[in-house]
């Protein structure tokens, strides 16, 4: 940090700032007042050089002593306290006759304070951390404070070669603007994070452990690289707790090391780390000094079991839940200590879990502090406990990491403080609350969506009540839509969320189906958290579907007779059974040339021209789902498993009536040298109710979601009339299992975040339930019975019978294919990349060996 003043106006502004200290050695001052002042009056002191300071208030601070007389000890603590007031630039003292004269010199006052060349930091925030004030004294030593708080301000922004200069202009009056010049700099970034000592962990592993990032191509997105002490303070405990979790009770993060470098302008940080050994549970037991309550009867609350690998912060949630249990047996101040007796030879814990009665303490108080906009009554609605409740830390600490997950707030801390008694303690919620809304454009490009761009609006904190509103507009090549959500966290002052999404889609034609869809609709739900790792939701689900075709798919335009049209069945297909039957109906080998006419240029398919037919179906349907969750990391998992498990029931009203039930699970463990291991499995069924036939589009659709390789509707039952759309009808069962290997390519910097993968999946659908025939009558050229194969018109002109579509279901068949893919946790977003290759399929399935997808928020 450079340090300098300049001064414009003159040799007054600059010995009032370039003066010593406060104008002279204070030593020096003393020494100038005169022996023999011992016995002067407060009423004998005369001032000199005041202009703004009243003479009563300079005389205040000479304390007199007994008969009003000031002494030399009290003359000196009345020349301090004038100049710690910071209102003078100079105070001497000297002895006149029996008077004591006081003369000062007064600071200036500050007319304005201005700053110039700052771009990355706004006025705002500089002039409310600084302690200099318009309409306030100038005081040197504060200057230089200041100087030194806008420096640390811009560290914090990474810029540590920032150099601000102060600037002093003289105004008539004794006034003076302040101007603090800026010289901001380029940000400091991190050019090399290592670790010391880890032999368990790689480097490459405990870099995706920690906040901090090295800077990169791509650094200019983020802020992570940026040198920030705080950060890299809080990495070390990040790294510590990690190891905690995975058995090492004996780690140490030794010290975090940071070096700059001024030639490339950037740290290197270090972290040196004392692993120790690795440590399993031993055994587990309970002891309790509460002669009603029996230990082992918390035993089901406990998340350690005996030959499990030691998990410190699994410990520290059974100690959070068993305390919670005992207070709501009665039991509001027992407090459980857990106590771990280490076998060094074995490498083993024994873990005793102590509940014993605490004191007796009550919440006196809970006071809230820094929520300028977010209500009370949000806060407070966190905590399972009120004023008036026993002290129970276990739920405070539970209400500080609700209040954190809300993300509300910058910073969320929860202090105490004595009460009236000793008793009571009074909280104290200290909250600095950050911005909650986001208007975000966002675009994106898959195989199977095409070019799809979205505008949305959303707030987390709606009104400072802690309600979540979402609007967003779809509009892309295939699909577009509007939605409208909104949801309450608590629904009548319960712990259960109640939201509500309105919503139209429609997705169009493409390479993949032949007919398009339009949705209208609405969804209110209700979620409640069981545990922390399992929550259900329960919904109901009103909407309006319609298909809709392109004119040529459905126009039936050729006539009888027409010899520009034959039929031309491939031999393959004359070989099935449908197609002999085809050929004698159509008169193939008549020499006239009779065509199949209404296929003979594309139709859709029967049963999506009889959805077609049919018009618009409302659907009225409940539903829940159960969601069992212990991902150690939700985006970037490494480990834990994530279960979905969902049934929905159509029925209640409406023109649909089904049942289906679908799990979904996925499995990571962690193996050697960061290679993760993902297993999924999953499975669905739809089952039929009474007499009413499933329609073609509630079927399940199935491609690359179930066996990569595949396209998009690419698998299961399907229309394989040649002359028509061969479109996909889907099936009611299906399954999937797939293994995946990921890993990191370690020839490339972790921040790139550039992971490869390999896998082999295999899975099937089967079993189509939706229409097949439909019966007409009428004319053979009229469009609705384009769906037929007619018999020969030449001998029937008119066609009165049901139609038959010619359906593939290759129940037997089992797909499965192996693939490698590119997953990029890029700055544009989540991207990935597969190519598969089919092992195994059935004859009519389409194949996409290529498949991209991703997007970003901008």
């Amino acid at each position: 940090m450079k340090f300098g003043m300049r001064v414009r106006g003159g040799l007054l502004a600059a010995l009032i700032l370039f003066a010593a200290p406060v104008a002279v050695p204070l030593a020096a001052v003393l020494s100038s007042v005169p022996a023999g002042a011992q016995g002067v009056n407060v009423n004998s002191i005369a001032v000199e050089g005041n202009r703004r300071v009243e003479v009563e208030t300079i005389r205040s601070y000479f304390k007199p002593g007994p008969g009003g007389a000031l002494d030399q000890g009290r003359i000196d603590d009345g020349l301090k306290a004038l100049i710690e007031t910071g209102l003078f630039q100079d105070v001497r003292i000297r002895r006149e006759g029996g008077r004591l004269v006081v003369t000062v010199i007064e600071n200036p006052v500050i007319g304005r304070i201005a700053f110039e060349g700052n771009k990355k930091v706004k006025d705002d925030q500089l002039s409310s951390e600084i302690q200099s004030k318009p309409r306030g004294t100038l005081s040197r030593p504060m200057v230089q404070s200041d100087v030194q708080r806008i420096v640390e301000i811009y560290r914090h922004s990474g810029r540590y070669d920032v150099t601000v200069t102060p600037e002093i202009i003289e105004q008539p009056n004794n006034r003076v603007d302040l101007i603090f010049t800026v010289v901001e700099g380029q940000k400091t970034g991190i050019k090399s994070i290592e670790f010391v000592g880890n032999v368990a962990y790689s480097s490459y592993r405990l870099r995706d452990i920690i906040k901090t990032r090295e800077s990169n191509l791509l650094s200019f997105l983020g802020g992570a690289d940026v040198y920030d002490p705080d950060r890299v303070e809080a990495d070390r405990d990040l790294i510590r707790r990690f190891y905690l979790k995975h058995g090492y009770a004996d780690v140490q993060v030794v010290a975090a090391l940071t070096e700059y470098d001024p030639e490339r302008k950037g740290f290197y940080v270090t972290f040196k780390i004392e692993e120790g050994q690795q440590y399993r549970v031993g055994s587990v037991d309970f002891k309790s000094s509460i002669p009603t309550l029996d230990g082992s009867s918390l035993r089901s609350f406990s998340r350690v079991s005996v030959g499990s690998t030691y998990n410190a912060e699994a410990l520290e949630k059974s100690v959070e839940e068993m305390q919670i249990e005992a207070s709501r047996r009665g039991y509001a101040f027992a407090v459980v200590r857990p106590q771990g007796d280490r076998n060094f030879d074995a490498h083993t814990v024994a873990i005793v879990f102590a509940i014993d009665e605490g004191p007796r303490t009550y919440i006196e108080r809970i006071n809230i502090r820094g929520n300028t906009r977010t209500r009370d009554y949000v806060i407070r609605r966190e905590f399972d406990v009120s004023e008036g409740d026993a002290y129970n830390r276990a739920l405070v600490d539970r209400a500080e990491r609700r209040l954190k997950n809300l993300d509300f707030f910058k910073e969320v801390k929860i202090t105490t403080e004595p009460g009236s008694s000793s008793d009571r303690v009074i909280l104290n919620v200290v909250l600095e609350e950050k911005s909650t809304g986001d208007f975000s454009v966002s675009g994106g490009y898959s195989t199977t969506d095409g070019a799809l761009g979205e505008v949305s609006i959303s707030e987390r904190n709606f009104l400072g009540r802690g309600l979540y509103a979402k609007a967003a507009l779809t509009y892309g090549q295939y699909a577009r839509g509007a939605s409208l959500s909104f949801v309450d966290p608590y629904l009548l002052d319960y712990r259960v969320a109640g939201g509500l999404d309105i919503y139209y889609r429609q997705q169009l034609p493409n390479s993949y189906i032949s007919y398009g869809t339009q949705t209208l609709g609405f969804s209110p739900r209700l979620g409640f958290a069981l545990r922390e790792d399992l929550s259900l939701q329960l919904r109901y689900s009103l909407y309006e579907q319609k298909i809709t075709l392109p004119f040529y798919l459905d126009n039936c335009n050729n006539t009888v007779g027409n010899p520009t049209l034959p039929f031309n069945p491939s031999p393959a297909f004359v070989n099935t059974p449908a197609g002999a039957a085809a050929v004698a109906a159509t008169g193939a080998t008549d020499p006239s040339g009779i065509g199949l006419w209404c296929y003979s240029d594309g139709e859709a398919s029967l049963p999506v021209r009889k959805e077609l037919a049919n018009g618009r179906a409302l659907t009225s349907a409940l539903g829940y789902s159960l969601n069992y969750n212990t991902l150690d990391n939700n985006r970037n998992p490494t480990d834990g498993l994530l279960i979905d498990f969902r049934q929905d029931f159509a029925g209640v009203g409406g023109d649909v009536t089904y049942l289906k039930s679908t799990i979904d699970g996925k499995y990571y463990t962690p193996l050697v040298a960061d290679i993760v291991a993902l297993t999924h499995l999953q499975a669905g069924m739809l089952n039929q109710i009474g007499n009413n036939q499933i329609r073609m589009l509630d079927h399940f659709q199935m491609g690359p979601n179930l066996v990569r390789g595949f396209a998009p509707n690419g698998i299961g039952p399907r229309d394989i009339n040649p002359f028509g759309t061969m479109d996909a009808l889907g099936g009611t069962q299906y399954w999937g299992a797939s293994f995946e290997l990921q890993m990191p390519f370690w020839f490339l910097p972790k921040e790139v975040g550039l992971k490869g993968a390999i896998y082999a999946d295999a899975g099937g659908l089967y079993d189509y339930k939706g229409p097949t025939t439909w019966a007409q009558t009428g004319e053979l050229t009229t469009p609705q019975n384009s769906g037929c194969i007619p018999p020969n018109p030449k001998v029937n002109p008119t066609f009165a019978g049901t139609c038959t579509g010619l359906v593939f279901d290759s129940s037997n068949v089992v797909r499965s294919s192996v693939g490698i893919g590119f997953i990029w946790a890029s700055p544009f977003g989540p991207l990935r990349f597969d190519y598969a290759v089919p092992l195994t399929k059935g004859p009519y399935d389409r194949v996409q060996q290529f498949r991209f997808g991703g997007g970003t928020s901008f």
